[in-house]
């Protein structure tokens, strides 16, 4: 099955669509949650699990697959499918988001610290030909280009991959914006003419920069809507607070090619899915729900508990009795609290499931609300 999008119904109450995304490893449903696979498993949660919970797209970082066990050894394997025994579709960055995390933090930790420069030596330099930086295993040099990035991918064996971009901080004055903006199209370019000497049925989403210049998000959606992507990412740095975000994808969005998908890259809190979803944005992908559950907070449809409080000590409910995931059907909130008192890995596991599977069951609910023109 070749890469293509549908769309199935538009919403007469705002931007939002239910479409089909199909790929050769199954059909993607949007809007949709795409949790992270760093290391090509969800924090605590095989593949099989996941295939298990609904989950339809997993996002995977290159960047890491890269480091350990390294693409060569994934592509003996037969690919990421092969290796990590996922069934269903898998989408995969360029690399390029961790290497200029490590230089300047994430965008979280690049706000708080309200411009001060990030002390990191690991990346060594950053030219037109790519980006030279410090191995985080063993500390050998290695050279993230647009070409080595998508041979990267292709050796994954992603059914959607992304070119390599440059992220810059928040805080970046507007020349040096400029000048990223114009390198990261020109490796976008590249990488995109990289991918099309050889597609092997993979689909390629663009990136869209600008930081929070409006003018400079319209111009790139207008650069690379004109290039034969297959549909468009949405990074970078889009403001401070959630309003911020929503005004600039509000502004945006509207510039983007409605006959493709669109992904926002890096979001997926409960708050911000609704909003979002409503401007047209169809799929996103967020460790939020894993990173949620190691830290003991677990969705629910009463709002999110924080499962170590005293109050669910001697709480046998279910969990969620509105929920039907192995976790809700098998342990009490009691039962719960106490493995994470206890420090056992166990309640990562149990709660992480039950997280992933209250996005799968909300994504369905925003589904049919659209279908039926209430949202």
């Amino acid at each position: 099955m070749d890469f293509r999008f549908e769309i199935i119904h538009k919403s007469k109450k705002s931007n939002a669509r239910v479409g089909r995304i199909h790929t050769p490893h199954g059909i993607v449903d949007t809007p949709n949650f795409v949790p992270v696979g760093t290391n090509a498993t969800a924090k605590a949660i095989d593949s099989i699990t996941l295939d298990g919970l609904g989950v339809q797209l997993m996002f995977c970082n290159t960047y890491h697959l890269i480091l350990q066990p390294t693409t060569k050894v994934i592509k003996e394997a037969g690919g990421l499918h092969a290796f990590s025994s996922r069934k269903g579709p898998i989408i995969t960055d360029s690399g390029g988001f961790q290497v200029f995390s490590l230089m300047y933090g994430t965008v979280h930790d690049e706000i708080k610290s309200k411009g001060r420069k990030q002390e990191n030596n690991s990346v060594l330099k950053i030219n037109e030909e790519g980006v030279l930086f410090r191995s985080y295993r063993d500390g050998s040099p290695i050279l993230l280009t647009p070409e080595s990035s998508i041979q990267a991918q292709k050796d994954l064996g992603a059914d959607i991959i992304i070119p390599l971009d440059e992220l810059p901080p928040y805080h970046t004055s507007p020349h040096k914006l400029k000048r990223s903006f114009e390198r990261t199209h020109r490796w976008e370019e590249r990488s995109l003419q990289e991918h099309l000497k050889n597609p092997q049925k993979q689909a390629m989403y663009s990136v869209i920069h600008g930081g929070v210049d409006y003018n400079l998000r319209k111009e790139s959606c207008s650069l690379l809507s004109n290039l034969p992507f297959d549909g468009h990412a949405i990074g970078g740095s889009l403001g401070k607070t959630r309003e911020e975000m929503l005004a600039m994808l509000s502004s945006m969005i509207k510039y983007l090619p409605r006959d493709k998908p669109n992904h926002l890259l890096g979001i997926g809190d409960l708050p911000s899915l609704e909003p979002s979803i409503q401007l047209g944005i169809d799929t996103f992908d967020s460790s939020h729900p894993t990173r949620c559950a190691r830290h003991a907070m677990l969705f629910t449809n009463e709002g999110t508990i924080k499962i170590l409080n005293a109050r669910y000590q001697n709480d046998f409910t279910s969990l969620d009795p509105l929920c039907d995931c192995f976790t809700c059907k098998n342990y009490s909130r009691a039962y719960l609290r106490h493995l994470f008192k206890s420090n056992e890995l166990t309640a990562y596991h149990l709660a992480s499931i039950h997280n992933v599977h209250y996005m799968m069951k909300l994504m369905v609910h925003y589904r049919t609300l659209i279908l039926n023109d209430a949202l």
